[in-house]
């Protein structure tokens, strides 16, 4: 084996595609010769794989793409988590492909077709064949996700500094333009005004629709223990009440972090500052309950009638 091709294959993280193996004479009698003695392993039709143990999960990645194809690259989420996303992974690989039909599905490994130019999706730097980030997003927002992910990942993407508003909203553009590509724009105009999570979007929605005035975001407060607190949402009364909505994500569930958010609550509370919890899945899915909930404790805006 060349010097050029070890390079290559410890590039790929031990793997390489059939193809490359002929363009360094390593025809398909050598590659049966070195499984049958269990020196190497073929994962796929197309790939060879010169370890014997589990696959890591960059190995995953370079299967994908070797056996989808020179044209192939990682998209949806694993390209993003590849950009740095952090808090998104998915059990699968996702590879882009321009022909589905091309070749043998793997388990383990999702296959999307784009007919968009590769030329302008494909991240330049060498190595691991990429996606950019913003289209990755993007397209996994418009076509895999249901509509709260969809934005979720968006909001993600600016909150951990791997994108802005400005940029992704170009690329909304150039994809000409994406499935949701209105309703996209809307939630990064939000987030570019200083909404960084989905959460923090769907109050700003729950206020334009019951007429309740935006609150204060991310205050700095000092509990009963003079620690510093941010709280995720205030509304200043005309009688000297403030009201806080302190809003419980996913990863409430963890019952540490649930507990210690119990205790931040309490902490907060004084004779003046009133703690409202809800949950994420309530400001979307029933933020009408949400809002008259407020609206009961002296908060200004519209009871529905059906609510009253």
């Amino acid at each position: 084996m060349d010097i050029e091709l070890r390079h290559l294959i410890e590039n790929q993280c031990g793997l390489v595609a059939r193809r490359q193996l002929n363009q360094h004479g390593i025809d398909a009698d050598r590659v049966r010769n070195e499984v049958a003695a269990r020196r190497w392993t073929t994962p796929t039709p197309r790939v060879v794989s010169t370890t014997t143990g589990p696959f890591s999960w960059d190995q995953w990645r370079w299967l994908g793409v070797l056996h989808a194809g020179p044209n192939s690259m990682l998209g949806s989420l694993t390209a993003a988590e590849q950009h740095g996303l952090k808090g998104w992974t998915r059990p699968h690989v996702s590879v882009v492909v321009d022909d589905e039909l091309s070749f043998e599905p793997v388990d383990g490994i999702r296959f999307f077709r784009s007919r968009r130019p590769f030329s302008l999706l494909r991240d330049p730097r060498p190595g691991l064949p990429l996606c950019r980030l913003e289209p990755s997003v993007l397209l996994f927002a418009g076509y895999e996700a249901t509509p709260r992910t969809a934005h979720g990942v968006l909001a993600a993407t600016v909150q951990q500094r791997l994108t802005t508003p400005a940029r992704l909203i170009e690329w909304v553009e150039q994809l000409h333009p994406p499935r949701r590509a209105r309703s996209f724009r809307r939630t990064l105009g939000e987030i570019d005004g200083g909404a960084h999570s989905v959460a923090e979007l769907d109050v700003a929605r729950m206020c334009r629709r019951f007429g309740l005035p935006l609150p204060a975001r991310q205050t700095r407060r000092l509990d009963r223990g003079d620690h510093a607190r941010w709280t995720d949402c205030e509304w200043d009364l005309q009688d000297g009440t403030t009201i806080v909505l302190e809003v419980d994500g996913a990863f409430h569930t963890e019952i540490r972090q649930w507990g210690a958010d119990l205790k931040r609550g309490r902490r907060l509370i004084s004779r003046t500052r009133l703690v409202v919890r809800c949950t994420a899945y309530e400001l979307r899915e029933e933020s009408q309950e949400v809002a008259v909930d407020l609206i009961a404790l002296g908060l200004p805006g519209r009871v529905p009638e059906d609510a009253a």
